[in-house]
């Protein structure tokens, strides 16, 4: 696969992107308002800026970057047809858009049914694979931590999809932890809650996880 549509147009679609598009992949970012990519458009030429369905259209594989707000909203837009068969790279955390709770998110999920199982639920024929959710944009692509790849969870129904995203997990600089199918989203997507409670809480932003094994 080296075509990839994106779905977003913040700092994890633009840092993703980048990345991408380093790599010899063809790169499409999908935006309702191309305005908020003007300027990475204009530092990357390359890139091609889309409406969400033209972008899921393009991309042999898919990048979910949005707001877990409005994921479902940004996925419907995009259009089912679009993404039937197709790798989805979910990115999201259902955050609420309420303040963190002394350093700890509010997410609009429970404990029994992640994000991503909904979205999973809610386009059955394209394969979710939970990855870049937990750990800050500025460390998504060639993570620098003294020479230790840090580690990234993932998790999705379909084999061949998990495959491929830790393929470009192993491109991107990290180690891969396959922690099985949908339901251990339920486990992941609170990983962004930890990650983010040493910024809040002291400012600290610039770290990774890592599973260690014997």
């Amino acid at each position: 696969m080296k075509t990839v549509g994106i779905l977003g147009s913040g700092a994890v679609a633009k840092v993703l992107a980048t990345g991408f598009l380093k790599n010899g992949y063809s790169v499409m970012l999908g935006t309702r308002d191309s305005n908020k990519l003007a300027d990475f458009a204009k530092q990357n030429p390359q890139a091609k800026i889309g409406t969400f369905a033209e972008t899921a259209a393009f991309g042999e594989l898919i990048v979910l970057a949005v707001k877990g707000t409005v994921g479902k909203e940004a996925l419907e837009l995009a259009g089912a047809n679009n993404l039937k068969d197709k790798t989805i790279i979910d990115a999201t955390n259902p955050i609420e858009a309420t303040p963190p709770v002394k350093g700890v998110l509010n997410f609009f999920t429970d404990l029994k049914n992640s994000y991503m199982e909904q979205l999973q639920k809610h386009f059955p024929d394209a394969h979710f694979v939970k990855a870049f959710n937990s750990v800050g944009s500025a460390f998504m692509v060639n993570p620098d931590f003294g020479g230790i790849k840090p580690s990234m969870f993932i998790c999705g129904n379909n084999a061949t999809a998990k495959k491929t995203v830790t393929d470009i997990l192993t491109l991107f600089g990290w180690e891969t932890e396959d922690m099985g199918d949908a339901e251990s989203a339920r486990a992941i997507e609170p990983l962004c809650m930890l990650w983010c409670i040493p910024g809040f809480q002291k400012n600290q932003w610039s770290h990774a996880f890592k599973l260690l094994k014997k």
